[in-house]
């Protein structure tokens, strides 16, 4: 029997954010993966198979989900979100070639336009006016707070210490999430490959500060899991979790340095340290 193809970030991000919703909503609500199943009418094996990433989520399921939780679909998929606002306003929609690409911006404005700025949405317009009449629209959706660029990070309750280290939770629960615009990190200077792999998680304890301070929220990597240069990072050494600046000795040997002097530097081994993810930005706007 062949092995089953692993799903890709993308889904696999949808699915543990579809979880972590259910599961933080589920009791307040009276939920569970029984009924879930017997609301989208399908197996209780399959909606296990949704929520633990074994198979990617549709739009039946999402809508299901959004409706009793009382959550937009966004909130655990921009994908099928999309794609079911396509399926619920294509008969009644007028057919695109009759309209004009002022009715166009301005269609597109009233259904994802909310974050726009007032001067932002008149040269949207001004510019699809322009086209109607003969002039050249163009519309770089890649500028910060354009339609579209915003996303959901996953905040985990992963309380990695800044001190003596503390025991990581098995199963981390999600207490809230942050919508952010990837290209204004970017313009903050804050480097990664991919949206998906950027987490939310809280530090806890005093021997970062003052560059972290205690419950200061963090931004991580996790696709980062190997040192790839001094920086601050989240890693569990001897069972235990923390968040503290690692500096390369060589000999198979790191550095974990602390930003003050409440607990002195150590020398720990490379091959007994396990880096999660390295922290990108502290959630009051100061770059590491």
């Amino acid at each position: 029997m062949s092995r089953k193809k692993e799903l890709s970030p993308e889904l696999k991000a949808e699915c543990d954010a579809a979880k972590a919703l259910f599961v933080s909503k589920k009791n307040a609500l009276g939920l569970t993966q029984a009924s879930l199943a017997a609301e989208a009418d399908i197996s209780a094996a399959a909606v296990a198979m949704y929520l633990n990433g074994t198979n990617p989520l549709n739009a039946k399921f999402a809508s299901v989900l959004s409706r009793l939780l009382g959550i937009p679909v966004e909130r655990f998929s921009k994908r099928l979100a999309r794609e079911i606002s396509g399926m619920t306003s294509v008969a009644e929609a007028p057919s695109a070639s009759t309209l004009s690409a002022a009715d166009m911006v301005r269609q597109m404005l009233d259904k994802q336009g909310k974050g726009l700025t007032d001067t932002a949405r008149r040269r949207l317009m001004a510019a699809a006016e322009a086209d109607d009449a003969g002039g050249a629209i163009e519309i770089d959706y890649y500028r910060p707070g354009v339609v579209g660029d915003e996303v959901w990070i996953a905040h985990y309750d992963v309380r990695a210490a800044m001190g003596g280290g503390q025991i990581p939770h098995d199963y981390p629960e999600m207490l809230q999430d942050v919508r952010v615009s990837p290209q204004h990190l970017r313009e903050m200077g804050v480097e990664f490959k991919e949206h998906f792999h950027l987490k939310m998680v809280t530090g806890w304890g005093q021997s970062m500060a003052p560059t972290i301070k205690h419950r200061d929220p963090l931004l991580v990597d996790i696709s980062i899991r190997e040192f790839v240069g001094d920086g601050i990072y989240m890693f569990s050494w001897e069972g235990h979790l923390y968040i503290k600046r690692l500096q390369w000795l060589g000999d198979e040997q790191i550095r974990m340095i602390s930003d003050n002097d409440r607990h002195p530097p150590q020398t720990i081994r490379a091959d007994e340290t396990f880096i999660q993810a390295r922290v990108l930005l502290v959630w009051n706007a100061q770059l590491v």
